[in-house]
């Protein structure tokens, strides 16, 4: 594996870096604190990142990577990579303007991992969200209670979801719900609700920590008809699939959500740098043990930073050479999650009154990325599939 950024990303990588300190950090702020307003700015930007995207690779949240059996032979840098790198420099923006541009709902990567020729063609360019957790079941995806009930052509929903990406604002909503309860994991299907179906009804929008420029809802589906096309992939229950096939989500969506982890971390890291200059050594050559506390604490979290990059990198690279991912997109969440947590926070204590303060972004920081610890499977959660890959243990053998 090169540990270097593929040369023809440049353009793409430079592109993302001037977008997010032109258009994402200086509107920052300001979204921060105007809670559930749509950012309007973001409607030209996503304008320009759909014409990147038709030319190939480009910062797309559809990277797929459930599309196995490519026989090409030789390393490959796709879309999932460029997604990644691009990623990472949008949220050394700002995390919540990333999350909230149209057209890059976690939903793609839902279709991408899932879809059929067909429903990738029949959705392409449609905004979609993803609705996973319910109450009570957050974690533990396999315990979905959402039912969809066949009903001639159509399925019915019923259920409740919570913690919504995009819920509001988003073109559809992909549900996960399951077909036969007595079937367990297998049985979960997910579909593809257009906004404005009967039967589904926003409830409210939550009020959180971080990422305040994002749109968090609350739905709900009382006898919500959806036509059986929508449902994403296969409608037979296969047994001895489980629920692999709707899992493969998860290998695409993780590696973006460490890449927002990076991307936030390096924002933070950046700006403790600048403020400590002075005492730290460009150029690396003073002993670690004989730098001062601050530029030691600097130069950990520099490390720290650089291993979830080069993690995250590999995922992407994997899912890009048709690799199974499932472990390193695990692995790449967790320690790029915690990592992200641990270097804002430490940044915000090491910047003192300055770092407390509004006047500075570092606070706005901190407190956004908590999400990305626990978003996408938890930090606990990452642990326990990491370990059932090693061990070649199932779920049910390792809870």
């Amino acid at each position: 594996m090169n540990l270097q950024n593929p040369k023809k990303f440049k353009m793409l990588i430079d592109q993302a870096h001037e977008s997010a300190l032109n258009v994402l950090r200086p509107i920052s702020r300001k979204y921060d604190k105007a809670e559930h307003h749509y950012p309007k700015e973001l409607d030209m930007f996503s304008s320009l990142i759909d014409g990147m995207n038709e030319g190939g690779e480009g910062i797309n949240a559809g990277a797929a990577v459930g599309k196995r059996g490519n026989t090409e032979v030789g390393n490959k840098n796709g879309v999932n990579m460029s997604t990644v790198l691009g990623v990472i420099e949008m949220c050394y923006g700002d995390t919540g303007l990333l999350l909230s541009m149209p057209r890059q709902g976690l939903g793609n990567s839902a279709i991408a991992a899932v879809a059929n020729d067909e429903q990738l063609e029949r959705l392409k360019g449609t905004w979609a969200a993803m609705a996973i957790t319910e109450p009570g079941c957050g974690s533990d995806s396999a315990a979905i209670h959402t039912t969809a009930t066949k009903d001639g052509n159509d399925y019915i929903l019923n259920g409740e979801k919570i913690f919504v990406t995009s819920g509001e604002r988003a073109d559809s909503i992909v549900v996960w719900a399951t077909l036969d309860k007595k079937l367990g994991r297998a049985a979960i299907k997910s579909f593809v609700v257009p906004k404005g179906t009967a039967g589904m009804k926003v409830e409210r929008l939550e009020h959180k920590l971080g990422i305040k420029a994002s749109d968090t809802a609350v739905i709900s589906f009382i006898d919500c008809r959806v036509p059986a096309e929508n449902l994403l992939g296969h409608a037979e229950i296969d047994i001895a699939k489980g629920f692999a096939g709707v899992m493969e989500t998860f290998d695409n969506t993780r590696p973006l959500v460490a890449a927002m982890a990076v991307g936030c971390a390096k924002a933070s890291l950046e700006r403790i740098k600048q403020i400590f200059k002075d005492q730290l050594d460009e150029n690396y050559a003073t002993p670690y043990l004989q730098t001062s506390y601050i530029a030691a604490q600097i130069y950990r979290m520099e490390a720290e930073w650089e291993a979830a990059r080069l993690l995250t990198m590999k995922a992407a690279w994997m899912a890009d050479n048709k690799k199974p991912n499932s472990r390193e997109a695990s692995i790449s969440k967790a320690k790029a999650g915690r990592m992200c947590n641990e270097i804002t926070l430490k940044c915000v204590e090491l910047a003192a009154s300055v770092g407390y303060n509004e006047e500075e972004l570092l606070e706005k920081w901190a407190r956004d990325s908590k999400i990305l610890d626990i978003f996408e499977g938890t930090q606990q959660i990452q642990q326990l599939i990491i370990a059932r890959r090693e061990l070649g243990k199932s779920s049910s053998e390792l809870k």
